[in-house]
């Protein structure tokens, strides 16, 4: 077989050229610690990294969202708290109100205290998150949903709708809660109904504590109530009670719902309980309505008023405990928004914690697809290197052999 020079010169160039090639990739992985830098250096591995990449960059931004929610309803919840707060103070001086001992001064004082309270509330209410969206406006882009007119009314023009923020696939969470439910629209009374006295007695009945005994009873005696009931009394404590139709409340045998009322007592009927104090003059009433909403502002309005002088203990202490049921009624549903919102937390917390384990566990992934072992590497550049340099060196001697240099 025969040999010609420039196949031997041209297959130790081409091993050279190989071993040059596969150096400058071994070079290549330990500069930048990574075994695929290009698709071409391992197509099924690049598509892996490719596709863990996008779960990361998903997971990131997910995770960025959960930040931003957690800020926001951490904001709400300490807000909440506050508006609790400012209630509270105004519960407490609606109990100091009807103390009868006050002068016109000291009630002139507490209405001007629960105004301060009321300006705080509707500064609360327009409250915004870290994002400069208030918080209260549902899905609104209006900046302040608490509107005050000229005349110190306060008007809701956010919606009733959740702000909503993606925290998974296919997962939202709502970080913000309407005002509506939280300030306007506020049952009346007990939830249920409102017992108050009637504006123009002219005994000393006070309408206490009242509230639902019997539920079976006072739902089915709703529909033929027309929403409510009027009790009026007569001479020695005798009532009487008539529904919003005008017509006599009867019992179940078909008589007509009648008693006597002393000092102290209560009325009950059709499945409710309404506890009473002092003692009604001939034709005073006590009014019972179903379906009422009130919002914060009127309460302490009402509060407000009914400090002004001229108001006999007896009116200002029927005033006090229908607007103390009031704010019981609006601290009762911000306390269930303040659950709803710790609920959402928790679950902000649980998902930020899943993403935090899953990106350990992509990582790792990623990092076993795409990234050398760096002992690996630097051992076979060493050893690549002292074959490219004995390649050379055998090369230089076979280049140097001829027929011419044998004859000498």
């Amino acid at each position: 077989m025969r040999l010609s020079t420039s196949w031997m010169f041209q297959q130790s160039v081409n091993q050279m050229i190989s071993q040059q090639s596969a150096l400058a990739n071994t070079q290549n992985e330990v500069s930048s610690g990574q075994r695929i830098n290009v698709a071409s250096d391992d197509p099924a591995g690049a598509g892996q990294i490719v596709s863990l990449n996008h779960v990361i960059a998903q997971n990131t931004q997910f995770t960025a969202n959960i930040d931003s929610a957690t800020t926001s309803l951490n904001t709400e919840a300490s807000t909440l708290s506050s508006i609790n707060s400012a209630l509270d103070s105004a519960r407490t001086l609606a109990l100091q109100a009807v103390n009868g001992t006050l002068s016109d001064a000291d009630r002139t004082s507490i209405a001007t205290q629960l105004g301060q309270i009321r300006s705080q509330l509707i500064q609360m209410a327009n409250s915004t998150d870290n994002n400069g969206n208030p918080l209260f406006a549902g899905t609104s882009s209006t900046t302040t949903p608490f509107q005050v007119a000229g005349n110190g009314a306060v008007t809701y023009t956010g919606n009733d709708s959740q702000q909503q923020t993606s925290i998974g696939s296919g997962l939202q969470i709502a970080t913000s809660d309407p005002g509506a439910g939280l300030f306007m629209n506020i049952p009346a009374g007990n939830g249920s109904f409102e017992a108050s006295a009637g504006a123009s007695n002219s005994g000393t009945l006070v309408v206490g504590a009242n509230s639902v005994t019997d539920l079976s009873t006072w739902n089915s005696s709703l529909a033929s109530s027309g929403g409510g009931y009027t009790i009026t009394f007569g001479a020695n404590g005798a009532w009487s009670a008539k529904d919003a139709n005008g017509q006599p409340v009867l019992d179940s045998s078909g008589n007509a719902v009648t008693g006597t009322y002393t000092d102290g007592g209560s009325i009950s009927f059709n499945g409710m309980n309404i506890a009473l104090s002092g003692t009604p003059s001939t034709g005073d009433t006590v009014s019972v309505q179903t379906g009422g909403k009130q919002d914060v502002f009127t309460t302490l309005d009402n509060m407000i008023a009914a400090l002004q002088p001229g108001s006999s203990d007896t009116q200002l202490t029927n005033v006090m405990s229908r607007q103390l049921e009031s704010i019981d009624q609006a601290q009762s549903s911000i306390s269930a928004t303040q659950v709803a919102v710790g609920g959402r937390l928790d679950t902000l917390q649980a998902q930020q914690s899943t993403y935090s384990d899953l990106n350990v566990t992509y990582q790792s992934a990623l990092s076993d697809v795409q990234n050398v072992d760096a002992y690996t590497a630097i051992s076979n550049l060493s050893l690549q290197q002292t074959a490219l340099q004995a390649s050379l060196q055998l090369f230089a001697q076979v280049k140097s052999m001829s027929l011419f240099n044998y004859l000498k």
